[in-house]
């Protein structure tokens, strides 16, 4: 399942995200987090320290490696400099799983114990002086793209990806790729403006959008979202002062979590497993070519100097949970070509 926090700058939905991969962890799930926001925190929220957290290696630094990877023996994909954010897979590509080992994970995904279980965590990097006035945020964030166009994964799996903050996800076809979407809100005029915003943008891609309410202090915060949101508010997460130990550099175990406070999190699993059974590989296969065309269109074929409308296999789908997937298109079968 993969599953994406999304929200205005200062909701919480790091802090959120965290605590879900926590969650998760604890009940044994394999899980891989992805911090995707232009403000690295994802690493500390799981126990990091900043020192550890900044030589966690950065998934736009490695972009290069993961599209040679990725492309494997495609032949409709010349070379890896001809790949782009939105390159889909087709014959021949190499395909991920959440559970195993290959190239992609050993360069770029760090094991990180938690009081319960661990997790692999992946960085899109920060924004650097270098990439100052000659580069944007989304270049890096192309990574967790293409990743997640070659991901095959299954009921029980998680890859969680702590977003960038308000609508700047929209910026590519990456708000298309996941089975479920939290949107983090706060009580506020604010929070309720994000909502309204993604949900509009959203409205005709099909993504399935679940409210969040934070930092809901009275029955007055609860009503106010029930009446702004709807039937789209999952829970809401109450005051905690077990995150606010844990913003404080404390290590509190899981289990010292208020207990209204973890029933929520056990609504937004609940909430994710039930939608493994609206998941559409062919559905989510067209969105990836829809927008790899709009991208080409714009930008891509001018900078690859080729029509990228043909790395388009019109006989692929990418395989459902479960299905075999034949050696051609098995990333562990090839792992010696690696990163």
């Amino acid at each position: 399942m993969k599953i994406a926090f999304v929200g205005k700058g200062g909701s919480g939905k790091t802090t959120l995200s965290a605590l879900f991969i926590r969650h998760l962890a604890a009940a044994g799930r394999p899980v891989i987090a992805v911090d995707a926001d232009i403000n690295q925190h994802l690493g500390p929220a799981l126990g990091l320290t900043d020192d550890q957290a900044a030589r966690l290696p950065a998934l736009g630094a490695h972009l290069p490696q993961i599209k040679e990877y990725l492309r494997g023996g495609n032949p409709r994909i010349a070379s890896a400099d001809l790949m782009i954010k939105t390159t889909p897979p087709g014959e021949g590509s190499r395909l991920l799983r959440i559970v195993e080992e290959n190239p992609i994970y050993a360069a770029c995904a760090r094991p990180v114990a938690l009081d319960e279980g661990s997790v692999r965590l992946m960085v899109t990097g920060v924004f650097t002086e270098e990439d100052l006035g000659v580069a944007c945020y989304h270049s890096k964030v192309g990574a967790v793209e293409l990743l997640l166009n070659h991901l095959v994964d299954g009921p029980g799996e998680y890859l969680v990806t702590d977003m960038t903050a308000g609508s700047d996800s929209f910026a590519s076809g990456l708000f298309t790729r996941f089975d479920l979407t939290f949107l983090i809100a706060e009580p506020t005029r604010k929070g309720i403006s994000v909502y309204r915003q993604y949900k509009e943008y959203a409205r005709d891609f099909g993504v399935a959008l679940r409210v969040v309410g934070n930092k809901v202090q009275s029955a007055d915060d609860l009503a106010y979202l029930r009446r702004e949101v709807g039937d789209d508010l999952l829970a809401a997460f109450g005051h905690s002062d077990w995150v606010r130990r844990l913003e404080q550099g404390a290590e509190p175990g899981l289990s010292s979590l208020e207990p209204d406070n973890r029933a929520v999190l056990g609504a937004l699993q609940q909430a994710t497993d039930a939608a493994f059974e609206t998941r559409d590989p062919r559905r989510y296969t067209e969105q990836a070519v829809h927008f790899h065309l709009r991208n080409a269109e714009s930008w891509g074929n001018a900078k690859a100097g080729a029509d990228l409308a043909a790395q388009i296999d019109p006989d692929f789908t990418l395989p459902p949970a479960g299905a075999h997937v034949p050696a051609a298109l098995d990333g562990t079968s090839q792992a010696a070509a690696g990163v």
